[in-house]
């Protein structure tokens, strides 16, 4: 699986983000009938259930691709399709900007998992985030110093970028800054975070975003699934 071109800047895709301790195998269900374009497997702190299992489990029920979301060097499985290898450009912890970039380096290579490498950029979502506490760094919440991160992220050779508002936040990246980002930036934008109505989704989307990812909102509601994912699958 070539993950540059799974993601494709022309088109909007939808992913449903599972974190392995909060796994739910009806959502899985749901995902299914919706005919999501992937799901992704991770989270920010230190996981009480592997991704491993998480993987399979998901492998198992269906198959659509499941792509890792690693927050660490231990959150990678063999059995997953690829992954997004996210570097926290937002923040200046070297731990999160290439330290565990080196130790995952052999396992991935060991596994023989597609990657894409990935700028993840924190924007400041209303309220600190669980990953903002992990990383122990802070978002971004400047536009020009958004947008100039991501320049540099472009210019690095990055493959893609994620815009990430946090779990749970009370604000969704913003439709100004998307599009900003859309007309100067020419990588696939991955956003996620606050996303929890058909309304918020469908602004994402219009305003040029690559791959929409719901994760805590679904985790709450899993029926909500059936409402977003309409715009992704039109009659």
């Amino acid at each position: 699986m070539r993950l540059e071109s799974f993601i494709k800047k022309n088109t909007c895709q939808l992913a449903v983000l599972i974190d392995p301790d909060k796994f739910d195998s009806r959502l899985i269900a749901i995902a299914n009938t919706c005919r999501i374009d992937c799901f992704l497997v991770g989270g920010s702190g230190s996981l009480k259930r592997s991704v491993n299992s998480v993987v399979k489990a998901i492998k198992k029920q269906s198959t659509i691709p499941v792509i890792l979301f690693p927050g660490n060097e231990h959150q990678l499985s063999a059995h997953a399709d690829g992954l997004l290898l996210l570097s926290l450009l937002s923040g200046r912890n070297p731990e999160y900007l290439i330290a565990k970039h080196v130790r995952a380096a052999p396992k991935i290579k060991k596994m023989q998992l597609p990657f894409l490498s990935t700028a993840y950029l924190l924007i400041g979502g209303g309220a600190e985030s669980t990953t903002q506490k992990v990383t122990q760094t802070q978002a971004l919440t400047q536009p020009k110093e958004i947008l100039n991160t991501a320049l540099a992220a472009q210019q690095l050779g990055f493959k893609a970028i994620y815009l990430e508002a946090g779990s749970g936040a009370s604000k969704n990246i913003s439709t100004a800054l998307i599009q900003r980002m859309r007309k100067e930036i020419e990588l696939p934008l991955i956003v996620g975070g606050g996303i929890n109505s058909l309304q918020k989704a469908k602004k994402i989307k219009e305003a040029g975003a690559n791959l929409i990812v719901i994760g805590n909102a679904l985790e709450k509601n899993p029926d909500l699934l059936f409402n977003i994912s309409v715009i992704f699958n039109p009659k």
